[in-house]
This record gives C-alpha cells, structure tokens and sequence, in this order.
C-alpha cells in the first residue's frame, strides 16, 4: 500500500517527529514514521520481510526504543479494572494504535 495517501502519511509523520525531536538524525525519524504509520497495517507473518526490507533501506541504523511505561502501567489499571488480561500481543496492539493515532491525528 504506498499510494500517494501512504507517502503522504509517512511524510506527515516524519515532519510531526522533527518538530518534537528537532535534534535527532533524520534517517531514524524517517524510519520511525515508516514504522509508525505501516507496522499497524501488517500480519504477524509480514513483520520480518518488513523488518528485512526496512534493514535494506536503512543499513546499520537502530531505532531507539521508545518509553512507554506509563502507558503499559495505565493499560494494567484499566486492564484490572475492566477484569481484562493485559498480553504481551495485546500491549503491543495497544501500543501500534496509539503510535497510528498520534501519527494521524
């Protein structure tokens, strides 16, 4: 999916991204805003020849993790509370919808 829509959506993303970390390389807010904007969109199956054509595209670069422990702790209260099971799948949806949400809105 890289329509005009998709190229428009990364680059939105990446000018979003350079304005919160102005400081930061661009090559890993590129590959931030790639990440954010298709992982979302991707089959467990899909991840690693992603992850693979990502490797391809950015040779040698690491993309910091970002911290994201008050929400996962928020996620566990909520979790709790509604007598959910906070998973490791779960938290990790949770989180690629919050990351799209920021990305889109």
């Amino acid at each position: 999916d890289y329509g005009m829509r998709a190229v428009k959506a990364v680059l939105s993303a990446a000018g979003n991204l350079k304005l919160k970390f102005p400081n930061e390389v661009e090559d890993i807010l590129l590959l931030r805003s790639i990440n954010d904007v298709n992982r979302p969109k991707f089959l467990s199956h899909d991840i690693p020849l992603f992850e693979g054509i990502l490797s391809d595209l950015f040779p040698g670069i690491e993309q910091p993790t970002p911290d994201y422990d008050v929400f996962i702790k928020s996620a566990e209260t909520i979790c709790e509370q509604k007598n959910l099971q906070l998973t490791e799948s779960f938290t990790e949806k949770l989180i690629q919808t919050y990351e799209m949400m920021i990305v889109r809105h």
